[in-house]
């Protein structure tokens, strides 16, 4: 079954009737504002929600829109959720194929994005998508940490990576945002974003059996070992949900570039030192990749 939103193709053929995925009554909102025309910088500048800042404004784009897509070739963006990043790959390739487990959610990205003739919003798990082609470019971002939602194996993480891997051209190219376990913001005093508690990555995430992320170390012997045999790693300031500056391997930032303490956003955090500074330490002695807040790979 097919919708129709604007320009955009809503596809429904797996959807089962049921959001599994979902930030709450939010959306609701969400959709409102999306579906009413309003500017949504307007918009924004009147908010104080979180959430709403999250799935509309246009920073979230900056995680993908510095990179110079073949505008020949096709994406399939895993998890789309609202479409933050949806227009960014819609305005850089002929045709893009979003995926999302949730109803309400696709049809925000649908009004978010209903300028683009070039987007069709599959709605279903993942894993139960029947794909007939494969792709130039697939991004998972703020997705590889959630693959126990999609994927039903003893390593999800693995085998989500292993089923991109298998959806890509010869020559195609993966995107992986997401945040590190041990990121500096958490030793300094924010929660992990994940769950709301004071180092739960960095001990190892006790108790917790919905979510993971990783070390850089980790996530790059993941990929490597999913057939992803080359893989950059770039590193997002502040991190990837808001990337207001992107740094690559070999072009770290300066001292005194990074001025101020990771955002919490939508919770308080502690600051139990100077983040600033131990930034600053942290590049003059080679330590910053390991300890950056954020990652983000581009693998092939």
């Amino acid at each position: 079954m097919e919708e129709y939103i604007d320009k955009v193709k809503l596809n429904l053929d797996f959807y089962k009737g049921t959001d599994v995925y979902s930030d709450g009554d939010v959306e609701e909102k969400l959709l409102y504002y999306v579906k009413s025309g309003m500017d949504i910088d307007d918009i924004l500048s009147k908010e104080n929600d979180w959430a709403v800042l999250y799935h509309l404004s246009d920073i979230r784009k900056n995680i993908l829109s510095w990179y110079e897509f073949d505008k020949e070739k096709t994406a399939l963006e895993i998890g789309s959720g609202c479409g933050a990043v949806t227009g960014a790959l819609c305005a850089g390739c002929r045709q893009v194929t979003c995926v999302d487990l949730s109803k309400r959610r696709s049809t925000i990205n649908a009004y978010h994005n209903k300028e683009y003739d070039n987007l069709e919003i599959i709605v279903g798990n993942f894993e139960d998508v029947e794909f007939t082609e494969k792709y130039d470019y697939v991004t998972l971002i703020g997705v590889l940490e959630y693959s126990i939602y999609y994927i039903d194996s003893p390593d999800p993480f693995l085998s989500m990576l292993k089923k991109v891997k298998s959806l890509l051209k010869d020559d195609g190219i993966l995107f992986v945002a997401i945040e590190n376990k041990y990121g500096l913001k958490y030793w300094a005093g924010a929660t992990e974003d994940h769950t709301g508690k004071m180092f739960d990555g960095i001990t190892g995430y006790n108790g917790v059996d919905r979510v993971r992320t990783f070390s850089r170390d980790k996530l790059e012997e993941l990929l490597k070992e999913a057939g992803f045999k080359e893989n950059d790693f770039y590193y997002p300031v502040p991190d990837y949900k808001m990337p207001l500056e992107i740094y690559a391997e070999d072009f770290l930032p300066d001292k005194g570039i990074i001025n101020s303490e990771a955002p919490a956003y939508d919770r308080e955090r502690l600051s139990l030192f100077d983040e600033v500074t131990a930034s600053d330490s942290l590049l003059k002695d080679g330590a910053y990749r390991f300890f950056a807040n954020s990652f983000l790979t581009v693998s092939k």
